[in-house]
């Protein structure tokens, strides 16, 4: 049997720990390699203008790098809720449907096991026709410039349809410059 010592030389011993599958830690204190996207694999995309989009610039490091992954529980289970979703029974009913439960498992009704009822929830499918909407590509700015450019658009029709000369003649504003105005009048006059 080994001394301590011994076992402590070997541990430590340089061409030992080369064979060892003990791996080094990865860039910035991680536990393995950097698994960071090129642009080419990124997948989210922001606005740059012009109808154009590219890719985000960068993602941000994880808090927990070099911690090691824990599971949440021994056996993989996920605590599942013990009642519908929206249905609350009274203490009557619970009362009544636990005496229930009894009398079918002592008839020998199969009842669920612990790994059944703690089981993970099925994961919710896509459907499968689902197509993403396809981002403008326009800056938030020139996203507001086409909503401002319409209203006016439009404002200039009721008007020529009403024969008024002012959006403030019209019942209803159709700008947000216009009803924000008489928000704002509202208000001073309470």
């Amino acid at each position: 049997m080994k001394s301590f010592r011994q076992f402590m030389l070997e541990v430590y011993d340089p061409e030992i720990q080369g064979r060892s599958q003990i791996t080094k830690q990865g860039e910035g204190g991680r536990i393995g390699r950097k698994r960071k996207q090129t642009d080419a694999e990124k997948k989210r995309v922001k606005a740059i203008g012009g109808g154009k989009t590219a890719p985000a610039k960068t993602y941000k490091d994880k808090s927990d790098i070099g911690v090691p992954n824990r599971k949440r529980s021994p056996a993989g289970r996920q605590q599942q809720p013990t009642q519908d979703k929206g249905v609350k029974l009274s203490a009557r009913e619970q009362q009544r449907k636990a005496a229930l439960e009894r009398r079918a498992a002592k008839k020998g009704a199969k009842s669920k096991t612990a790994d059944e009822l703690l089981a993970k929830k099925a994961k919710k499918t896509v459907d499968p026709n689902y197509k993403p909407v396809k981002a403008s590509g326009l800056t938030h700015r020139e996203r507001l410039n086409k909503v401002k450019k319409g209203e006016k658009a439009l404002r200039d029709l009721r008007l020529k349809a009403t024969g008024k000369t002012k959006e403030s003649e019209l019942k209803h504003p159709v700008t947000q410059k216009e009803v924000s105005r008489r928000k704002k009048k509202a208000q001073s006059n309470t």
